[in-house]
């Protein structure tokens, strides 16, 4: 029973945030929409849910039409669930009664589903208590356990971890997919995290100025992105300004082997070079010239070390290593790459 999307465009006044979107999501899949803010990630959400009419485009669930322009079905009719950000708790009802808001009184399992979902959420025993006695986390998996409790066919969730605190962050995203995929309804969720997103998703889609500039599984695109700023968001990546020179990128920090992204780039043309910090290698340089260590900082996994060039304003080169032993501040250096983690582009303009 999928949700889609077709030819979607949407603007507010004579500003166009939406163009061109085509998207499919499937039963018990999550489809991460992610980008920054401003990318229209949220308008599409919002008309999934029909908080807002449709203006170009069709959007189907199962087939059936939810919104085309001029006929929408009402948003309290899509069987679909909302999550915002800030919650949205009726701070006057128990937790039991704020997941129950969107059954029916009559349904005689009202209460057993209200008890089942607060369980599948990690807040089993707590249906008594009120919003303002719960942590941040506890509130949005009550708000999550809302959206679940009515078994909606779509469930839509806006930024939902954007308010809590990066140690519970994790563990919340973890308890939000298991839950979420357990129900096995549709999900579609907006997220500017990269790393949430792929936490999170069965299915990517990067949307920059209200355009989908890639979608598919997260391995897809963290293996083979399609754009600079696709590449760019995965992995710890850096974006540098480089120039193609035979086989050869050059840039401020050392030369990269044309990658399988750099076809149709020839010889004398700019581009855009991505490089992924564990796909740097570092050598002491004995000339003394050049490069040279900026910092180096324990990281846990791995040791982080900033490289920097003769002129300070530009940006450090990021080199993750597992032992940086003998690259103190000040060592010179000389830096390789390899093309696991290198992408090149057609430079933007």
């Amino acid at each position: 029973m999928p949700l889609d999307f077709h030819n979607i465009a949407h603007a507010y006044g004579s500003e166009k945030v939406l163009s061109d979107i085509n998207l499919s999501a499937a039963d018990g899949e999550i489809l991460c929409l992610q980008g920054a803010s401003g990318s229209g990630k949220t308008t599409l959400l919002r008309l999934a849910a029909g908080l807002e009419a449709l203006q170009a485009g069709t959007i189907a669930l199962n087939g059936n039409v939810l919104s085309q322009p001029g006929r929408d079905v009402r948003a309290e009719e899509r069987k679909i669930g909302m999550v915002f950000q800030d919650h949205a708790l009726f701070p006057h009802l128990t937790i039991a009664e704020n997941v129950a808001f969107g059954l029916p009184r009559t349904n005689p399992e009202r209460n057993g589903i209200v008890e089942r979902t607060l369980a599948d959420v990690g807040l089993e025993g707590l249906g008594e208590r009120y919003p303002h006695t719960l942590s941040g986390g506890q509130q949005q998996r009550v708000a999550l356990a809302r959206a679940l409790a009515p078994a909606p066919s779509v469930i839509l969730l806006d930024e939902p971890f954007a308010s809590i605190d990066v140690t519970r962050r994790r563990q919340l995203r973890e308890h939000a997919r298991l839950a979420l995929k357990q129900s096995g309804a549709i999900t579609i969720m907006v997220t500017h995290d990269p790393d949430e997103a792929l936490d999170m998703a069965d299915k990517i889609a990067v949307m920059d100025e209200g355009r989908i500039l890639q979608c598919g599984e997260p391995i897809e695109l963290y293996n083979a992105p399609m754009t600079a700023l696709v590449a760019s968001l995965f992995g710890d990546a850096q974006m540098f300004r480089a120039k193609i020179s035979g086989d050869e990128a050059h840039f401020d920090y050392g030369i990269c082997p044309l990658t399988s992204s750099a076809s149709g780039l020839s010889d004398g043309r700019c581009a855009d070079l991505v490089v992924r910090p564990g796909s740097v290698t570092l050598t002491p340089n004995p000339d003394g010239e050049g490069l040279h260590v900026l910092d180096t900082r324990f990281r846990g996994s791995h040791w982080l070390v900033l490289v920097g060039t003769d002129d300070t304003g530009k940006t450090p080169l990021r080199v993750h290593m597992a032992n940086a032993s003998g690259f103190e501040e000040g060592t010179p250096v000389r830096a390789s790459f390899s093309g696991t983690g290198v992408f090149l582009f057609p430079a933007a303009n």
